[in-house]
């Protein structure tokens, strides 16, 4: 049922979304869009020794954009390239594949499973996840680091 998506802590997050705006000395910049619902979001992040040390987004998505884009920013500091690129993996799993809700360090994304069943959704609902990966692929190539080993945005 919608009622299920659409949740007292999801719709909380989605009211509550720290770190708005942009990064004026960012490192890295990326830009995610879905042609689905509109929804686009924007990521900006500075790295050291390869994990990020400030981040900003600017977000303008559905309520469940906003709540995916909010947990990301609650949990992005400190996180590299291969910790993003498996939750990404994580939370597409848990939507596309039934696989289980995330555990560990980012177990707070499991208030996204409700969306698993709103094929439509999913997009939005990733975006954060895109934007943050090629944000901090390009902090790395700019500053001359090959990114290690990480999962494909979309795959």
């Amino acid at each position: 049922m919608l009622d299920d998506v659409y949740n007292s802590r999801l719709l909380a997050l989605a009211a509550d979304i720290p770190r708005l705006g942009r990064l004026a000395d960012a490192q890295g910049s990326a830009r995610a869009h879905s042609r689905l619902c509109g929804s686009t979001v924007t990521v900006d992040v500075k790295l050291r020794d390869r994990r990020i040390v400030d981040f900003a987004h600017d977000v303008k998505a559905c309520a469940l954009g906003q709540a995916s884009s909010s947990l990301m920013a609650r949990h992005a500091i400190g996180a590299t390239l291969e910790d993003v690129a498996a939750m990404h993996a994580a939370v597409r799993a848990m939507l596309k594949e039934g696989a289980p809700a995330p555990s560990g360090r980012f177990a707070d994304f499991a208030v996204l499973e409700p969306v698993r069943d709103y094929r439509a959704r999913h997009a939005s609902t990733l975006l954060t996840f895109e934007a943050t990966e090629a944000a901090m692929r390009d902090a790395l190539a700019k500053a001359g680091s090959e990114p290690e080993a990480a999962t494909p945005a979309g795959a």
